[in-house]
């Protein structure tokens, strides 16, 4: 906890400098039109950093990504400070941190923290029949646990589920398919784009309305999908000696329910925060914060801890609970919410910024959005960058406003919001919980496919779904 209050001491140092030299009121903006590209530098490097540093130099990056983000992010505040009014730095930043990586932190922690604390225990027999009930449960609750919460709820009763049998390798990747991935499309709960989404200004329930449709369509595909395959290799494994079941089937239960009550509470506090506007605010350094957020964010803090005040240890034990994977997203992601504010300022810029090219590939002859490659370029990102600052960039570079991306351009929010989804299914490194799962599975003595043999999989079966998606919703 010490080296951690050092590494993020030194940019708050550097921030709380210019704010001692800013002016009680700037009210400056940043100007996307008179950046270059360059400024572009430190969020691609953190975001490549991400993707390539823990398969290329995975013990450089496992001991020391928290360094690596925070250097990025120095890559960009002292330049930033140094060419630009002192207030503008204090108040960008400020607000990007107050206004959206704080709350999308404490969204996330919490959904972690109470699905923690919910145990499945038990065995039951993995047939193709039970499988897909699997899954479909797991995709399911996807949207109210978020991607990450059913994941870490859901795969060790998978596991234990398909332990006796020879090829269990394929239920692994349809469940990162479906659990950790498109089963988050309907709430901003589901999966982190979609609350960057909320905390933008767009309705808790949009996803829900205007998701839903490509959602049960990929789904439906990929459940019927995995259901032929799982046959086939369910009848081939009969063919050959039985394998001994390390855990007999047993009747399956729930411990922790109190944290069922919970979820609903995260639920209902979200839910407050977008339909109850007092008209209050605070402002922070040139931020300002309404009255709703704020209790939004302290009534989450509280469910948290009350799951954990709540919650036997021996839920949390039997679930492998551990801080690291939070500790991870929360240094990681302060990294790219503080080096993606030059990024966002040029697409702003639209034609007169740096970005101008990347905005005529999706812009049409006619001047509109080209839902087309809305779809395939934020998801071809996600793919292989974070989903949740890939639908920031493009959100942003499609007009950034909430109430018209919901009305005249609602077909390219859901384009937006599909492919940052969807998409992160690609790869091992397009969505958090899909490395995660990879290790559990692992570690459990399933034979992972490798990181290309991984993507062979989504070519083979997610690409083509995409593919009837455009077709349907995006032509």
């Amino acid at each position: 906890m010490e080296t951690l209050r050092r590494r993020f001491g030194l940019v708050a140092f550097v921030l709380g400098a210019a704010a001692l030299a800013s002016p009680a009121h700037a009210a400056e903006a940043l100007d996307g039109a008179s950046l270059s590209a360059w400024w572009a530098v430190p969020f691609v490097g953190v975001l490549l950093s991400i993707a390539i540093l823990p398969l290329a130099a995975p013990a450089l990056w496992h001991h020391h990504y928290g360094k690596i983000a925070l250097g990025w992010a120095i890559a960009f505040v002292v330049p930033f400070l140094a060419t630009q009014p002192a207030g503008l730095v204090v108040e960008t930043m400020a607000h990007v941190m107050l206004a959206e990586y704080l709350p999308f932190l404490i969204l996330i922690g919490t959904l972690f923290t109470i699905a923690g604390g919910v145990l499945v225990r038990g065995n039951i027999h993995g047939s193709p029949g039970m499988n897909v009930r699997l899954l479909a449960i797991g995709t399911l609750i996807a949207s109210i646990t978020g991607t990450t919460g059913a994941a870490m709820l859901m795969i060790r009763p998978v596991l234990r589920a398909n332990d006796e049998r020879r090829h269990n390798a394929h239920v692994v990747v349809f469940f990162i398919f479906l659990v950790a991935n498109v089963g988050g499309s309907l709430t901003p709960l589901g999966d982190p784009p979609l609350f960057l989404g909320f905390l933008k200004g767009v309705d808790f329930f949009w996803p829900t309305v205007h998701m839903a449709a490509p959602m049960v369509l990929v789904c439906a595909i990929l459940l019927c999908a995995f259901y032929v395959l799982d046959v086939w290799f369910y009848r081939f494994d009969t063919h050959l000696p039985p394998r001994p079941d390390p855990t007999p089937d047993t009747r399956v239960r729930l411990d922790g329910q109190i944290n069922l009550v919970l979820l609903g509470g995260v639920v209902a506090a979200v839910l407050m925060s977008g339909v109850w506007k007092p008209g209050i605010e605070i402002v922070v350094l040139g931020t300002h914060m309404p009255l709703e957020g704020l209790a939004r964010d302290a009534i989450l803090l509280a469910l948290a801890a009350i799951s954990l005040k709540l919650t036997p240890a021996g839920v949390r034990e039997g679930n492998d609970f551990t801080w690291g994977p939070i500790l991870e997203v929360a240094k990681l992601f302060f990294g790219i919410f503080a080096t993606i504010v030059p990024v966002i300022a040029m697409l702003r810029a639209g034609p007169g910024g740096a970005f101008a090219s990347v905005v005529a590939l999706v812009t049409g002859p006619d001047g509109k959005p080209n839902d087309t490659m809305y779809f395939w370029m934020s998801g071809g990102l996600s793919s292989f960058l974070d989903n949740a600052p890939t639908y920031l960039v493009f959100f942003n570079l499609a007009s950034g406003d909430a109430q018209e991306m919901m009305g005249p351009l609602a077909s390219t929010l859901l384009a937006i919001s599909a492919g940052s989804v969807f998409m992160g299914a690609n790869t091992y490194i397009g969505n958090a919980p899909n490395f995660m799962v990879k290790s559990i599975a692992e570690a459990g003595g399933v034979k992972m496919p490798s990181f290309v043999g991984y993507m062979a999989w989504s070519c083979a079966f997610l690409i083509p779904c995409f593919a009837i998606v455009t077709f349907f919703f995006f032509r």
